[in-house]
């Protein structure tokens, strides 16, 4: 009788291991990201509901009291403006510094670098979800129920979220070169303060430059998030479309730019 091979020539096929060490290391930034934000911090992710609610006061005393607002339930078109923004800079800011800060773990472990970017900005969802659920508190005050509209949301949300990354690894693979791009960024979201509809109405942008806003990527969040939150209505196609047009190119074109400096890494880290 011939001897039982106990090694079989094809093996049962397995997912490869570099996709299990890849999500357990995008889970570990995901989660380092986190604690780090809020450690040694006495308030830990309260902080996260504290800037938001001490924004929508400032933003109500001074167009209410200062300069006279006649928005209807202005905190609350306040905080559907705030959070969108808030989310887009803090996640294209953190993932743009990613790879100088995780500069001994890209060194020390095998990974793929695209993965840290992406993982910081996904950091940035657990601090949006804390800011979100003070969104719905503050809306059930005002009398504004989630809805079957609502469903809208986390589409809106998915489009702006790969928007972020498509910007976080163009901007993340320019900043090893180039040292300064941190503070290019950061000054393109003080403009950006101004040019998203957070303390203002889609409806008092002039109407010549209503076309333009609906391709910056973070007015057309808000405006789509108003209109399903707000007014409980789905966001117009041509809306949506401009949003995802703009998150697909900003991804791809940001995938490319990654990719084609990602072979001088290891020469400036």
């Amino acid at each position: 009788m011939a001897p039982t091979d106990t090694h079989s020539p094809h093996p049962p096929l397995a997912a490869p291991r570099w996709v299990g060490d890849t999500r357990f290391l995008l889970s570990q930034i995901v989660l380092k990201d986190f604690r780090i934000r809020y450690r040694n911090m006495s308030l830990g992710v309260f902080w996260s509901v504290l800037n938001p609610l001490v924004m929508i006061v400032l933003l109500t005393f001074i167009f209410t009291q200062v300069f006279v607002s006649t928005i209807p339930n202005y905190p609350l078109v306040i905080l559907t403006g705030l959070i969108p923004f808030n989310f887009f800079t803090l996640a294209w800011s953190t993932s743009t510094t990613s790879l100088i800060d995780n500069a001994s773990l890209f060194k020390r472990i095998p990974i793929r670098s695209e993965m840290i970017p992406i993982a910081v900005v996904m950091a940035n969802v657990l601090h949006l979800g804390v800011q979100l659920s003070l969104l719905v508190v503050i809306g059930l005050f005002y009398g504004v129920y989630p809805n079957w509209y609502w469903l809208w949301l986390p589409v809106l949300w998915g489009m702006e979220l790969i928007c972020i990354m498509g910007l976080g690894l163009a901007t993340a693979a320019l900043h090893v070169v180039i040292r300064d791009i941190r503070y290019v960024v950061e000054s393109i979201n003080t403009v950006m303060f101004w040019l998203v509809p957070i303390f203002y109405t889609f409806a008092m942008v002039p109407d010549r430059f209503k076309e333009l806003y609906q391709f910056n990527p973070v007015s057309a969040l808000v405006l789509a998030s108003r209109l399903v939150i707000l007014e409980h209505r789905h966001p117009p196609e041509t809306l949506v479309w401009k949003l995802a047009l703009v998150s697909i190119l900003s991804f791809v074109c940001g995938l490319a730019i990654f990719r084609r400096l990602q072979p001088r890494f290891y020469s400036y880290l």
